[in-house]
């Protein structure tokens, strides 16, 4: 497949060859939900953003005094 026939990122548009091309497929309970076919540098890019925004916030803890619990 040449260039002229590589279909496009799905993010950036550009052309990208089956070889270097990754599909991201999302999937909930067995029923596909989206697919993305991605150039390398678009996957890489989709990566930092998922591990950014699958890390845990680091809010500080604020501690009010307040450690009863009341359970009616």
């Amino acid at each position: 497949m040449t260039d002229d026939e590589a279909e496009p990122c799905d993010d950036c548009r550009d052309p990208v060859s089956d070889a270097l091309a990754r599909t991201l497929r999302l999937t909930v309970d067995r029923s596909q939900i989206d697919s993305q076919r991605l150039c390398p540098e678009c996957f890489a890019d989709w990566i930092d953003r998922y591990e950014s925004e699958m890390q845990p916030d680091e809010r500080p803890v604020i501690d009010d005094g307040d450690t009863d619990i009341i359970v009616d």
